[in-house]
């Protein structure tokens, strides 16, 4: 044990100076990690979206059809910027990317509603953009069935019913819906601690093919074992362990950003999120390793990481959910080390679950920091033969 504490040290005073000779690696470990996070950390700033532009065709141009007009412009998501003449002008200025939306008042709109006629208001809202579909169809929808709530009150206290009945009346069962962890529905919250993070896994397993590629690359790998004695348990314990260090640093400074910069709430134990911020990026660097000695070709070690990064957010299960994918798919979903980090911080950041909850996804993410002990032949002969040496 003490030997491999001396090789691992003697690697580890090697990598310091490589380190300090090559600025890619403070780029990659520290600048563009805190760049990444800033940028997200600015754009979702504002946490909800509000003020999407939309367009009204009023073909009434009455007093109620303007009321409901300005009902519609008081929602926080819908912003009337536009009146259009006609349908064809709306549908223009939404192929023109102006408008997200255009709302039609018919003719004879408040004629109807005097008369006590039914009438329609239609709305046309673009699809392209689940989120904004979404956000636009409620708000839209709410000012009208608001609209149509006080002209019914109206006509119901003519009648000579008190506004409580009138209200009983009119909706005999009321709804009452409790959004759960992030009753704002903002963004922010749920997001900024999913990109967040994915940047840091990116130029975490970056890094990692990084090192050990380079030595490939330049020929310098048996030299690297060499330096830890032969043992190339120590020698890759020696390469990581600055890595880690100061990607496990990094993932403190997003951490800060995310609760105190963006407002993301804590419900749930710091702790199990720092275990879990460090098994993350042990997990990611694991896999680069594997990667690189797998393929022996840092460029295409590169590609393959990059790809592989990149995945990850698609089947996290953020925007699609794990439990509605094809039992195939579920399984794949797990190769990633991401797929458990996201639900451990949505636990532990939102619901505030209990730190027991989160012990599976700890364990899962545990099983890839094994993964170079799988790769260690491997890496030994990639490094001890010059035939692996001097690809691109």
């Amino acid at each position: 044990m003490r030997r491999f504490l001396h090789d691992t040290y003697a690697v580890l005073h090697r990598e310091l100076r490589r380190i300090a000779r090559q600025p890619i690696y403070f780029a990659l470990m520290v600048v563009l990690p805190v760049v990444s996070f800033a940028f997200f950390a600015l754009l979702f700033s504002r946490g909800v979206a509000r003020d999407i532009p939309i367009a009204v065709v009023d073909l009434d141009r009455t007093t109620l059809s303007r009321k409901v007009t300005q009902m519609i412009d008081a929602t926080p998501t819908a912003l009337v910027a536009y009146e259009a003449q006609d349908m064809a002008e709306g549908e223009r200025m939404i192929r023109e990317g102006k408008i997200s939306a255009v709302v039609l008042i018919p003719e004879f709109f408040e004629k109807n509603i005097l008369s006590n006629s039914q009438t329609h208001l239609d709305a046309y809202i673009i699809g392209t953009n689940i989120t904004v579909n979404g956000l636009l169809s409620k708000d839209i929808q709410t000012a009208a069935t608001t609209f149509s709530a006080g002209i019914q009150l109206q006509l119901l206290g003519k009648q000579g019913l008190t506004e409580r009945q009138a209200a009983a009346q009119l909706m005999p069962v009321r709804f009452n819906r409790h959004v759960l962890f992030n009753p704002y529905i903002n963004y922010g919250y749920y997001l900024s601690p999913s990109f967040m993070p994915m940047m840091l896994l990116i130029f975490t397993i970056m890094v990692s093919i990084f090192a050990v590629g380079d030595e490939l690359k330049h020929g310098t790998a048996r030299e690297w074992l060499d330096t830890g004695g032969g043992s190339v348990a120590a020698a890759l314990a020696g390469k990581l362990l600055p890595i880690l260090t100061t990607m496990f640093l990094v993932s403190m400074a997003m951490f800060v950003i995310i609760f105190k910069v963006v407002g993301v709430p804590l419900n749930g134990s710091l702790g199990v999120l720092m275990l879990a911020n460090l098994l993350f990026v042990a997990g990611y660097a694991a896999i680069g390793v594997c990667i690189v000695s797998l393929l022996s070709n840092l460029r295409l070690s590169l590609s393959i990481g990059g790809g592989y990064s990149v995945l990850a957010f698609t089947y996290s299960g953020l925007t699609f959910p794990i439990m509605a994918m094809w039992p195939e798919i579920r399984i794949f979903s797990c190769i990633f080390p991401f797929t458990f980090y996201t639900d451990i911080c949505v636990d532990q950041m939102l619901r505030g679950a209990p730190a027991v909850y989160s012990l599976p996804d700890l364990g899962y993410m545990s099983l890839f920091v094994v993964l170079p002990l799988l790769c260690l032949p491997r890496l030994k002969r990639i490094g001890t033969e010059e035939k692996y040496w001097g690809r691109l």
